[in-house]
């Protein structure tokens, strides 16, 4: 069986419905789905920190485990971070039965070396560098919503235990090069805050849905369903970096434009040229100094067209069409599934409509017609 198949999409998709903090004011909503995001493109800067210290860093893991903690927390549903972390301390072998069993109910149609390879995750003491590099991502990006929500909820019992908690434990992770800057670099922490921001910009402007994805959670999505699909297809180790980051960073512009919807991009005559040309200047001119000069010409190529194929010496190939029919693949997931959960407007629906046509296109590469086959039969 495929690794991108529409059980594993929709177990991803349904955790942008569990909202984190949610016993606590929030001025805005935060869901798992942009929680495991934002967690994703820290661990990115973390382990780029590591590998310009000279230290191997092992891209396939982070990505992979990643996903794995990932899926752990969906299926562990919204349990407090306490709860979580002594249940799963206390009651391993349990838990992970439980997960593991769970995972099988909700993605009966799993790739047999991709389970396999989870069910290793579960067991695993999580001691690789790379391990590390994500627990560290976990709490930075957790520490990051409780910077947001902290000033409302100053008069709550255990605030202030909960971030001392927090930072306890980014504490113990500043061996890693990358969260001693963090802690210490301004342009490094507004990197992380200019990603975190994606989470306030909802996609699908103006029209009424649910669950109300952000621009950062479909970015996840996409990446997400572009690495199951290299699994199925065998990528490189260079293509699937190259194609898993591409997917997570390239809507990072947006959060400098807002999000401009696919019909006026498509039906303004010169609008989308000037958009893209207007992004790069604004890139270059806000991002890019917040990155250490190494990383520049590779994130250049994440950012800057990155539904074309390319094979660049130094980068290496990226699949710009397949990359882009997951992100087609994700759009209509969002049309699809608000309709389906009884909330739709004509322009959802019209929008659905055109996205399946463009998938029936451009998607072959990914399978798109089972994908959406699929979902379509799924009970949700």
């Amino acid at each position: 069986m495929p690794a991108l198949n529409a059980n594993i999409l929709y177990l991803f998709f349904n955790s942008a419905n569990m909202n984190r903090w949610n016993d606590h004011m929030r001025p805005v909503d935060l869901t798992e789905l942009d929680k495991q995001a934002h967690k994703a493109a820290i661990a990115w800067v973390l382990a780029k920190f590591e590998e310009s210290a000279g230290k191997p860093v092992v891209w396939r893991r982070i990505i992979e485990h990643t996903m794995f903690s990932f899926i752990q927390r969906a299926v562990l549903t919204d349990l407090k971070p306490q709860v979580f972390h002594r249940i799963t301390a206390e009651r391993r072998g349990q838990v992970n039965d439980y997960v593991l069993s769970e995972f099988d109910r909700l993605v009966p149609d799993s790739d047999p070396r991709f389970r396999s390879r989870f069910a290793e995750y579960l067991e695993d003491p999580k001691s690789t560098p790379e391990d590390a590099v994500i627990r560290a991502a976990h709490y930075l990006a957790t520490r990051w919503e409780f910077n947001l929500i902290y000033d409302s909820n100053r008069s709550l019992y255990g605030i202030e235990a909960t971030r001392e908690e927090i930072n306890e434990q980014i504490g113990q992770h500043t061996d890693l090069v990358g969260v001693r800057e963090m802690m210490s670099a301004e342009e490094t922490f507004d990197f992380i805050d200019l990603i975190g921001q994606l989470r306030f910009q909802q996609r699908w402007a103006r029209t009424p849905r649910i669950p109300k994805t952000t621009v950062l959670g479909h970015s996840l999505m996409v990446a997400d369903m572009m690495y199951l699909h290299d699994l199925d297809v065998d990528a490189s180790d260079q293509e699937v970096y190259n194609d898993f980051y591409s997917g997570l960073f390239h809507d990072l512009p947006e959060v400098l434009t807002k999000d401009v919807i696919s019909p006026i991009k498509e039906n303004v005559s010169g609008l989308a040229s000037i958009l893209e040309g207007y992004e790069h200047d604004l890139v270059e001119s806000t991002i890019m100094p917040l990155l250490k000069d190494e990383w520049r010409d590779g994130f250049r190529h994440m950012v800057y067209e990155p539904f074309t194929d390319v094979d660049i010496p130094g980068f290496g190939r990226r699949n710009g069409t397949d990359l882009k029919a997951c992100d087609l693949m994700a759009a209509y997931m969002e049309a699809n599934i608000s309709r389906r959960y009884g909330i739709s407007s004509n322009t959802l629906l019209e929008g659905e409509r055109g996205i399946r046509d463009k998938l029936m296109e451009k998607g072959r590469g990914i399978g798109a017609q089972r994908l959406v086959e699929d979902l379509d039969r799924m009970r949700i």
